[in-house]
């Protein structure tokens, strides 16, 4: 047997499926394996339908809602303090009373001078001045009789002498007497008028004005005193004593300060914009340090006029505090209800994405499991949650979390934030080999 040929076509058969066989690893190799779409997990909920408020928040500080810094009207020790500081007290109770021997005497004797210009004025008008008008009635009334008696005997020496009866010079005596008389009653008349109208009132008129002064004179004494007696003049709790008995208050320094702290006035300054928004006795809250749940507040004043510094308005926020929970200037943050939409279609705050435009719009699951995005209006915002005017409905699917730096058309997957990382056995790596 020949060998040689027989190896040589072995040798050939080997070479040609050596050949076929590395065209097919070749062409093997060159076909790439397919890699399926990446799916990304996202959160994602249908927008609600509800009221959403405007909250507008801002920096404020607690102040009383009266306050009465009592400064002393005259300069003098302090004799004697009635109350400590945190006292409660009343309006009109006495705190304090400072040294007044001097002024209470001074007080005594303009007190006996204005009884004594008192019972003067009773004299006057009582005793003196009735009976001079009552005199000059008297005399008036004989100067008539006398005017009367003489008229009548001119009458009847008239007659007389006309009849021949008597001599003329009877006659003149008569008439030279009826012109006395008439003189005598023209003159106590005069003297009565003067008594009734002028001389009456002008003694009147003095003895009024000696009881006015004096009684001037007392009432100055007395307030002087008083002014040495300090009282409340509100209702309220002493948040401060700063001196003590035998010490003399510094010209303008107060001596005790009285605080109503049954109700606290939250008081800020907001945008006029904002302010046109609001309204007396609209709801707020008050954010204080130290206490867990918001105080619940109402608006109490809204300024008629904006602040020259700084063009806002200045805003109060009245909480009650009758337990004493509150401290007086304690700053704390404060969050008034503005405008109010009854029926307004909300999602969350973080499903909104901004353009560098400013455009506003939202990333929605599509029928197809692919992400979508929509440009979206926004209104009301409220803590957590923002009104969308226009742009998305109740039947949206509004991605919430994982929206941001999402292509349009990744697949998405509704589900918790690492969901696919929690399942047991998930590939973390890359490509599969």
């Amino acid at each position: 047997m020949n060998e040689k040929p027989f190896n040589r076509r072995l040798i050939v058969n080997c070479t040609l499926l050596a050949a076929a066989l590395s065209a097919v690893l070749a062409f093997s190799g060159c076909k790439k394996e397919e890699t399926p779409a990446p799916e990304v997990t996202v959160q994602a909920e249908h927008p609600e339908q509800g009221a959403i408020s405007e909250h507008i928040t801002a920096d404020a500080i607690l102040a009383p809602l009266a306050q009465a810094a009592i400064q002393p009207k005259i300069a003098a020790p302090v004799k004697k303090f009635y109350v400590q500081r945190g006292a409660k007290v009343k309006e009109g109770q006495l705190l304090a009373v400072l040294e007044n021997a001097d002024l209470v005497g001074g007080a005594q004797d303009n007190k006996g001078a204005y009884e004594a210009a008192q019972a003067a004025y009773a004299t006057a008008t009582k005793a003196q001045v009735p009976e001079d008008v009552q005199k000059a009635q008297l005399d008036l009334a004989q100067a008539k009789a006398n005017l009367d008696l003489n008229t009548s005997i001119v009458n009847n020496r008239k007659q007389l002498f006309a009849q021949g009866a008597i001599p003329g010079r009877d006659l003149d005596t008569a008439q030279a007497a009826l012109v006395q008389a008439q003189a005598a009653y023209e003159t106590a008349s005069k003297h009565l008028e003067s008594m009734q109208n002028v001389n009456r009132d002008a003694e009147l008129k003095t003895a009024q004005g000696n009881l006015t002064s004096a009684e001037g004179k007392y009432k100055a004494a007395a307030a002087q005193v008083s002014f040495t007696e300090i009282r409340s003049p509100i209702n309220g709790v002493v948040t401060d004593r700063p001196l003590y008995a035998g010490e003399t208050p510094a010209g303008g320094a107060p001596v005790i300060t009285v605080m109503d702290t049954s109700s606290l006035l939250a008081k800020t300054h907001i945008a006029q914009s904002l302010a046109q928004q609001m309204k007396l006795g609209d709801d707020a809250t008050i954010a204080v340090p130290g206490i867990a749940d918001p105080v619940p507040a109402k608006v109490a004043l809204i300024s008629p006029a904006l602040d020259a510094g700084s063009t806002t308005i200045e805003i109060w926020l009245k909480t009650d505090n009758k337990k004493g929970a509150l401290k007086v200037g304690t700053p704390v943050k404060v969050s008034i209800t503005g405008h109010t939409v009854e029926n307004a279609l909300k999602v969350p705050v973080s499903a909104i994405l901004t353009g560098d435009d400013g455009a506003k719009s939202v990333m929605v699951v599509g029928s197809d499991g692919t992400a979508q995005k929509k440009p979206v209006q926004t209104g009301i915002q409220d803590g957590d949650d923002i009104q969308v005017t226009q742009g998305v409905t109740t039947a949206d699917m509004v991605i919430t979390s994982g929206s941001y730096g999402l292509d349009k058309g990744t697949k998405v997957k509704v589900g918790k934030p690492d969901e696919d990382e929690d399942k047991p056995g998930a590939d973390k790596g890359g490509d599969k080999d």
